[in-house]
């Protein structure tokens, strides 16, 4: 693992400049995880809880005690946590799907959500089986040019019909800014003042515990998320979650099983100890991924490069794009950072098609966990502004190692 006297006095200057902001990280972290704790302590957590059930999983102690746990984390009533859900896209449609009803509108109030949801969406694109297909109505909320939602437009958008604003916490495949819980939480009431009965339905994707509250926990009614980005702490293998108000969770268990069966089955084949360990685990290794980011960012400015967010900016999710203006830079951006990895270092990531996106995309990560984003990955769709959108690390060491092999892999282009 040889770099450049140039590159290693360029981690030197990084570390100077990152080192005094990670006691806010820090901090956040040690908060998250006494609140775990005492929520494990409160549902009194033991060894039968990680036991293994199958065929319908009646009765799953463990099953249903995880997301008991899931409900008091992040201050709602109910959450469903399985890993029958293949992904957070998955976890998201069944919510809309389970919620929403022919005649009624979905409105995007952070603009145009993540690539994969607009496949499911269906307005983007034609998508057979997706929501414009039911009959549901979809309209969006471009945000401003400073990157914060539009309250004037969005006062004006909300009508009789809909019934499910949606916000999107993290960044997407875009440059604006993730929203805070506080924005989220603004957001949140201003909706209920125009219409009391309107869904506030956040993706929560990528944003869970960067920050010490979650978006129910501020006056969303539902969220969603994956099990393999930041809740899974790196150890849930597969799954997804779903939390907020009892009656809207329960409706999304409806779709993902069958109405009048909803939440009470879905057997734990493998066992839940990884589900619980990986939570308990979840904010020590978010903060590793956000330290991790915000090392990237004051790395790649010091290479004269634009990031976003910068190292000063608050954060609310654990990417780290970099805008590097050229395909040929973000395919060698992610052809050094997978020869960094533990997993399938020897392969060479090339740009493809790929299920729910418009773009030939380029995706590195030699994950334990195949696609897991809270591990070190990076990707981007192969579009202007030729952006790559670096994510995770189990480890801030393994982030600064891979953010070096990325930088050394461009550096050969000249």
């Amino acid at each position: 693992m040889c770099f450049s006297e140039s590159l290693l006095a360029l981690r030197r200057k990084a570390l100077e400049e990152v080192i005094p902001y990670y006691s806010a990280i820090d901090d956040i972290a040690e908060k998250n995880t006494a609140r775990i704790l005492e929520i494990f302590r409160k549902h009194q957590i033991a060894s039968y809880h990680f036991s293994a059930t199958t065929g319908y999983g009646y009765n799953d102690a463990g099953r249903d005690k995880l997301e008991e746990v899931w409900a008091d984390v992040c201050g709602t009533e109910k959450a469903l946590v399985r890993t029958q859900f293949v992904s957070g896209t998955h976890a998201l449609a069944t919510v809309l799907f389970g919620i929403l009803r022919p005649g009624d509108e979905l409105l995007a109030v952070t603009g145009a959500p993540y690539d994969t949801m607009q496949s499911v969406i269906g307005y983007a694109q034609d998508s057979p089986g997706s929501l414009k297909d039911f009959g549901v109505a979809y309209r969006e909320i471009a945000m401003t040019a400073n990157g914060e939602v539009d309250f004037a437009a969005l006062k004006n958008a909300i009508h009789a019909k809909t019934k499910v604003a949606l916000i999107q916490r993290s960044r997407g495949y875009s440059l604006r800014n993730p929203l805070q819980i506080s924005q989220i939480a603004a957001i949140s009431e201003y909706i209920k003042m125009i219409k009391p009965d309107c869904i506030c339905f956040v993706d929560n994707c990528y944003g869970e515990f960067v920050d010490s509250l979650e978006p129910t926990a501020a006056g969303a009614d539902i969220m969603a998320g994956s099990l393999i980005k930041n809740p899974g702490g790196g150890l849930a293998a597969t799954g997804g979650y779903i939390a907020g108000r009892s009656d809207l969770v329960e409706m999304a268990a409806y779709r993902l099983t069958a109405p009048g069966i909803g939440s009470e089955v879905g057997s734990s084949i493998g066992g839940n100890r990884l589900l619980y360990q990986g939570l308990f685990m979840a904010p020590h290794t978010t903060a590793q991924a956000v330290k991790g980011a915000m090392f990237a960012a004051a790395f790649f400015s010091l290479l004269g490069y634009t990031t976003f967010p910068g190292l000063n900016e608050r954060r609310s999710d654990i990417i780290q794009a970099i805008q590097l203006d050229s395909p040929e830079k973000m395919v060698a951006f992610c052809r050094g950072l997978q020869k960094y990895s533990p997993v399938d270092s020897h392969v060479k990531p090339e740009p493809s098609g790929m299920p729910g996106y418009s773009d030939a995309v380029i995706m590195a990560g030699g994950t334990f966990v195949q696609g897991s984003s809270i591990e070190l990955s990076a990707d981007g769709p192969l579009r202007p502004p030729y952006a790559v959108y670096l994510q995770g690390g189990l480890t801030l060491e393994h982030v600064i190692l891979g953010v070096m092999g990325a930088a050394t892999e461009m550096a050969s282009l000249v």
